[in-house]
């Protein structure tokens, strides 16, 4: 059996399998829909920091420039609401949608099921002092408890609906009525639990459960920030991809707290004009690691026009719009890349190489890091300025890492090219000979 054989079987046999599993988990399912539920609020609220922070230097003698920098200043507070409401809080929306989407496996009311969660987060991350609630865990901070505590909450309701602890009201009620007291007791054991928990780790640690579980997380945290995580992290996805399976979305479901937490303290840091820490963030990963999606495959689609086999330049013809906005099922289904052994090398190495330059470069301070969470379908260069606040070096980095990809996929496409020519080569000469018209003698 050929090593590409043996490669084949084994991700058939033994990561196939594993990965569908965990895809189709309950938790990791109700993880990714509150983060997706969350996206457009922190978009938003990412944007603002355009306004806020204009891409202009301090000195610039520009009149539009200096009346924007101008404005910004003098308005800074009530700029900043709009983004202290969405990015400030983005652990509400997220409690609520993980809360919700949990409910609905479940069987719940997923508007109850949200708001108990949310109730639940609050009850662990918003300690009360001096007749004030602190908000230092409303951000990225409390990512990490956001999550727990919505699958906690969510399950302790599940639970005692399973067991029927529950408060039952004659038919007659009204089913708001009824939903509402059918809830009590979950809300009960909510605060009967987390609360005194709470107050006994404080005890304990002289931290509360946000601050414990972000001083357990400080090294991973600290790790997923790191060109092994960046290089992990593409592998995977690219190999469960070749496989057929959505690699990005199992990768994404795992990196999310992780990105989000870091874009909170990026944005705190531009906020307080203090150097940026975080390097591998969403917008890293969109604009630099998928440029057209999946293994980085907009500057193959390009290739793919001038090609000489007419199914590769028909595909290419299909694709190329779609991965402008980095969509690019056309491709990997069509050419196809999916489980084709010549793509195999340039699928999985491309975006791993581009994570190698982009991250060193970003390292070493030539390019602009990502302040900014942007829509996944915004074209590669237009993105990656978007993500650093609208700077121009990420666009010469994604145009850079667009060459590189090109050159690396452009030997594998021409052997694959040969063999389809040849094929074609074939099939018209069979053609011809079946349409021959016999002489009579």
């Amino acid at each position: 059996m050929s090593a590409y054989q043996s490669m084949v079987d084994f991700i058939e046999r033994r990561v196939t399998p594993l990965a569908g599993t965990v895809g189709q988990q309950r938790h990791v399912i109700a993880i990714r829909d509150g983060f997706i539920a969350a996206l457009p609020f922190m978009i938003i609220g990412s944007f603002m920091l355009v306004f806020i922070f204009p891409p202009f230097s301090p000195e610039t003698t520009n009149g539009f420039a200096r009346g924007w920098l101008n404005l910004s200043l003098k308005y800074r507070e009530e700029l900043m609401l709009p983004w202290y409401l969405s990015m400030g809080v983005m652990t509400f929306f997220i409690s609520v949608g993980i809360g919700a989407s949990l409910g609905k496996h479940y069987k719940l009311d997923p508007i109850m099921t949200g708001l108990l969660a949310f109730m639940g987060f609050l009850l662990v991350a918003a300690p009360y002092h001096d007749k004030q609630i602190s908000t230092q865990f409303f951000s990225g901070e409390g990512i990490f408890t956001a999550i727990l505590t919505s699958i906690y909450t969510t399950e302790v309701y599940a639970f005692l609906k399973r067991h029927n602890i529950t408060i039952r009201l004659p038919k007659e009620v009204p089913t708001g009525v009824a939903r509402s007291f059918e809830i009590l007791i979950p809300v009960i054991v909510i605060v009967a639990t987390l609360h005194p928990l709470n107050l006994l780790v404080q005890s304990a640690t002289g931290m509360i459960i946000p601050e414990a579980i972000m001083h357990l997380l400080a090294p991973l945290v600290s790790a997923s920030d790191s060109l092994p995580a960046i290089l992990l992290s593409v592998m995977i996805c690219q190999i469960l991809w070749f496989a057929g399976i959505h690699g990005a979305l199992i990768v994404t479901g795992i990196m999310n707290p992780f990105w989000l937490t870091n874009l909170a303290l990026n944005q705190s840091a531009l906020s307080a004009g203090a150097p940026l820490p975080h390097i591998y963030l969403q917008g890293f990963w969109d604009h630099y690691l998928l440029i057209g999606g999946v293994g980085s495959t907009l500057p193959l689609a390009f290739l793919l026009l001038r090609s000489k086999a007419i199914h590769l330049r028909t595909i290419g013809k299909m694709g190329v719009v779609p991965s402008l906005f980095n969509i690019n099922e056309p491709i990997l289904f069509g050419a196809p890349i999916i489980m084709n052994p010549v793509f195999f090398l340039p699928f999985i190495f491309v975006p791993m190489l581009n994570a190698i330059f982009a991250y060193t470069a970003t390292k070493l301070g030539w390019v602009a890091q990502v302040v900014s969470l942007t829509p996944w379908t915004t074209p590669a260069p237009i993105g990656a300025s978007w993500a650093a606040n609208w700077a121009f070096s990420p666009v010469i980095m994604c145009l850079f890492c667009m060459v590189l990809s090109a050159v690396m996929y452009y030997p594998f496409l021409k052997a694959y090219e040969r063999t389809l020519l040849k094929q074609e080569e074939e099939k018209a000469s069979s053609h011809t000979a079946g349409n021959a018209v016999p002489v009579n003698s």
